[in-house]
């Protein structure tokens, strides 16, 4: 046998061998004539939550502020992910409190569960205080941001609120994840 054939014979055999090696220990425990299929668990694209989360209980109202937000996420036909954003949001802009006119504690004109401003556009005061309106006027404007699937929540929450806290929204994302999961077929 010349070199160059005894070299590639032996590169293949190095090569089946090193296979072998570390495909062995995972072939060798599997049976194929017991094998049954198993669920697999459907991996989220989403991103993982960012940073230390915080979580509050909430009363009553603010259930059902999570509901109303919910239901607007699913009749605008957005998926969970879009009810997790609103809600994180919502979180860090009210506590999921439908706030009107705070006075000297006030953001400037900022009103309801997302603080959106009157004089901003968002809507009237009596919109914006309404959970069903401000949660379709978020989810609009969250529609608008190119990839907010895929982003991290505190950047798709930013794009649209404009927060002077920007990474703020982060903190909320367990919580909402947790609320989504327990509400969403409820």
């Amino acid at each position: 046998m010349n070199t160059i054939m005894r070299k590639s014979v032996l590169s293949v055999a190095g090569l089946a061998f090193a296979g072998g090696v570390f495909a062995g220990p995972i072939a060798a425990h599997a049976n194929p004539v017991d094998a049954k299929p198993v669920a697999a668990a459907v991996q989220s694209t989403a991103p993982k939550p960012q940073g230390e989360q915080s979580r509050i209980t909430l009363n009553d109202e603010q259930t059902a502020n999570v509901k109303a937000i919910i239901a607007a996420t699913k009749k605008a036909g957005l998926p969970e992910r879009a009810a997790v954003i609103s809600i994180a949001t919502s979180l860090q802009e009210s506590k999921l409190e439908n706030l009107g006119h705070l006075g000297d504690m006030n953001d400037h004109d900022s009103l309801g569960l997302f603080q959106q401003r009157p004089s901003s556009g968002w809507g009237t005061p009596e919109q914006i205080t309404d959970p069903a309106y401000s949660t379709t006027a978020f989810l609009k404007g969250l529609k608008q941001v190119d990839g907010w699937q895929d982003m991290p929540l505190t950047q798709a929450a930013q794009t649209v609120q404009v927060s002077a806290y920007p990474d703020a929204y982060a903190q909320w994302e367990q919580q909402a994840t947790d609320l989504v999961g327990q509400h969403w077929n409820s």
